[in-house]
C-alpha cells in the first residue's frame, strides 16, 4: 500500500483526509500518463455513488483530466462493477469510480482501474502519489489539446442489459426483496429483477447524499430480514453503497453471508463440472464452518490475505473462477474482474431456480462455528507477531483445537494492533484461547 491509496483506493473523509485538490491533481496526472504513454488523447471514464461529496470529486476528477488533454466520459451514479466492465469492454485507458463502499456519507472515494477493468498496478499507484506530492511536473494541455467531458449514461444502459443477459432462467413468479442501500445499486438493480420476470420489493431507494448506508444495506442487514419475512419474500439481496458487494435473506429471515454464497454456487458448479482446478478462493478470515461444509463435498480451496485485491490476484494466477469475502465481494472471473454485488445476487437466483429449492436449504450445509475476535494494541506489530514465546502460545492452542476449530493472529493493516481470533464448538472455547495468546503478549511487555 502506498501512502495514500490503500487496497480498495485513496479513501478519507471527504475534504478532511481526502479533498477536491487530491481529485484535481489525481485527474491531472492520468489524463497526462495515460495520454503521453499511449501517444494519443485518453479516454477516461467515472462512475460515482450517492454521496453528497461524490458530485464535487467528479467535477473535480474532470477538470483535471480535460486540464491534461484526456476527454472524460460521465457515466454518473452507478456501481463499480459497471465501471470495471465498461472500462475493459468500451475500450477506455483508465476507469475511476468515486466511492468510499460501506463507509458512511462523509466519507468518500477514488478507486482506480487499468484498461481491463482490474484494480490499477501498484507502480502506477505511486506514480499518481509523487505527483500528490510535488515530485513530478505535469504540463498542462493547450489549444485542440485541451480535453473535454462526455455524457456516457450509455455505458451504465449497456451494463444493465450485460446483466440482464446473463440469466439462464425467467424470475417469474418469485417475490425479491431488494436492499439498495441508498446508493448506486438504487439506479440499476431494480431494472435487472424486473426485466427478468420478478415480483421486485426494494427498500432504502430514496438516495438524499446523506444516508447511503445509513441504518441500511449490507452493513445492518436485518431491516432486510425483517421486510422478507413480513411479506412473505422468497429471498432478499442487500448491497452496500457502491454494489461491490451482496449478502442474503433467505425465505425463513436467515441471513447468507458471503461464506454460504462461495458454498452454495461453488457446489452448483461442481456438480455442472464447471468448477476449474476444484478450487474456492477465500481469504483467512472465511469462516471455519465454509471449509468444514467444502471438505464433505470434496471441494478444495485456498486462503488469502484479507481484500478482494488478493482473491482476485490468486484466482488470476491460478485460473480460479470463484472466490471472495465474508462480507460478500463475490468474484466471477468468467463475468467479471471484480466483486459485483448485482452480478451475485442474480447467480444465487440461479441455482435457486436450477435446483428448484428455497435459499435457506442451499445455506443450510454451512454450519458457523462461533468466534470470538480481540483487538490488542502493542508497541510493535512484528515483535509481538513474531515473539517465540507468543507463537508457541499459538501453536499450543491450534494443536489443542485439532480439527474442531482454529486460530488465527494476524497484523491490522491500518492500525497498530494484533487481531486474535479463535473459532470453536462453542463461545466459551473461544474465549479460553484468545485469552491465553493475549495473557502471553501482555506478560512480554508487547502491550502499547
Amino acid at each position: 500500500m502506498g501512502k495514500y491509496f490503500g487496497t480498495d483506493g485513496f479513501r478519507g473523509e471527504a475534504n478532511v483526509s481526502l479533498t477536491y485538490e487530491h481529485a484535481v491533481k489525481i485527474g491531472r496526472f492520468l489524463g497526462w500518463y495515460y495520454g503521453k504513454r499511449l501517444d494519443k488523447k485518453a479516454r477516461i471514464v467515472i462512475g460515482k455513488d450517492t454521496r453528497r461529496s461524490s458530485y464535487m470529486f467528479e467535477y473535480a476528477l474532470c477538470s483535471g483530466l480535460t486540464a491534461s488533454g484526456a476527454d472524460a466520459y460521465i457515466m454518473h451514479v452507478t456501481t463499480t462493477p459497471s465501471v470495471s466492465y465498461i472500462t475493459r469492454t468500451d475500450g477506455f485507458d483508465c476507469g475511476i469510480m468515486i466511492s468510499a463502499s460501506h463507509n458512511p456519507f462523509y466519507d468518500n472515494g477514488i478507486k482506480l482501474m487499468n484498461s481491463n477493468g482490474e484494480k490499477m498496478d501498484e507502480e502506477t499507484i505511486l506514480e499518481v502519489e509523487k505527483y500528490i506530492d510535488g515530485e513530478i511536473e505535469v504540463p498542462l494541455a493547450t489549444k485542440a489539446d485541451i480535453g473535454r467531458t462526455v455524457d456516457y449514461v450509455a455505458g451504465r444502459n449497456r451494463y444493465i442489459g450485460y446483466l440482464i443477459s446473463l440469466s439462464k432462467y425467467s424470475f417469474n413468479g418469485k417475490k425479491v426483496g431488494l436492499d439498495v442501500a441508498n446508493g448506486a445499486a438504487w439506479s440499476i438493480a431494480k431494472g435487472v429483477f424486473d426485466a427478468l420476470g420478478a415480483k421486485t420489493y426494494v427498500i432504502n431507494a430514496e438516495p438524499d447524499g446523506l444516508n447511503i448506508n445509513t441504518d441500511c444495506g449490507s452493513t445492518h442487514i436485518e431491516h432486510l430480514q425483517k421486510f422478507v419475512v413480513d411479506n412473505g419474500l422468497d429471498v432478499g439481496f442487500a448491497y452496500d453503497g457502491d454494489a461491490d458487494r451482496c449478502l442474503c435473506v433467505d425465505e425463513k429471515g436467515n441471513v447468507v453471508t458471503g461464506d454460504h454464497i462461495l458454498y452454495i454456487y461453488g457446489l452448483y458448479m461442481k456438480e455442472r463440472g464447471k468448477l476449474l482446478n476444484n478450487t474456492i478462493v477465500t481469504t483467512v478470515m472465511s469462516n471455519f464452518g465454509l471449509y468444514k461444509a467444502l471438505d464433505k463435498v470434496g471441494i478444495g480451496y485456498e486462503k488469502t490475505k484479507v481484500g478482494d485485491k488478493y482473491v482476485y490476484e490468486n484466482m488470476v494466477a491460478n485460473g480460479h473462477r470463484i472466490g471472495g469475502e465474508q462480507s460478500g465481494h463475490i468474484i466471477f472471473t468468467k463475468y467479471a474482474t471484480t466483486g459485483d454485488g448485482i452480478l451475485t445476487s442474480l447467480k444465487m437466483m440461479e441455482v435457486l431456480l436450477a435446483k428448484e429449492k428455497p435459499m435457506s436449504e442451499l445455506a443450510e450445509p454451512v454450519v458457523f462455528y462461533p468466534q470470538v475476535l480481540k483487538n490488542v494494541r502493542v508497541k510493535s506489530k512484528p515483535e509481538a507477531q513474531n515473539d517465540p514465546d507468543v507463537q508457541a502460545a499459538v501453536k499450543k492452542v491450534a494443536e489443542e483445537l485439532g480439527d474442531t476449530g482454529r486460530i488465527l493472529v494476524r497484523e491490522s493493516g491500518t492500525e497498530p494492533v494484533i487481531r486474535v481470533m479463535v473459532e470453536a464448538e462453542s463461545d466459551e472455547i473461544c474465549e479460553k484461547y484468545v485469552d491465553s495468546v493475549i495473557d502471553v503478549i501482555k506478560a512480554k511487555g508487547h502491550i502499547a
